[in-house]
């Protein structure tokens, strides 16, 4: 079992910037962010497998980058030039091979952990 705690969020004003922490309790292949607006269903963000290897999703590609410090296994989510609709909590997950290489991986498929969350708000 593993064990995912997010850090980070808060309220930031237009183009603003935030960098999100998830410390996980142990190794996993793959990991990546998520996020739920209100009233919206689960979107998946980016993932990062154990090589370093990055995707993303077309809303956040140029403004979001996703990396994790093995050694510490710890996952980050620097984003930039925020905008009104990325306000939304905001998971952590983790998994095995499986999640970084399904074609769904938008919807968490292979994600066997996840965070409590953390919220990030647009302020205009």
């Amino acid at each position: 079992q593993v064990q995912l705690v997010e850090s980070g969020g808060g309220s930031v004003q237009a183009g603003g910037s935030l960098r999100l922490s998830c410390a996980a309790s142990g190794y996993t292949y793959c990991m990546g962010w998520f996020r739920q607006a209100p009233g919206k269903e689960r979107e998946g963000i980016a993932i990062i497998n154990s090589a370093g290897s990055t995707t993303y999703a077309d809303s956040v590609k140029g403004r979001f980058t996703i990396s994790r410090d093995k050694a510490s296994n710890k996952l980050y989510l620097q984003m930039n030039s925020l905008k009104p609709e990325d306000t939304a909590m905001y998971y952590c997950a983790a998994g095995g091979v499986r999640a970084c290489y399904s074609g769904s991986w938008s919807v968490g498929s292979g994600m066997n952990y996840w965070g409590k969350g953390t919220l990030v708000t647009y302020s205009s």
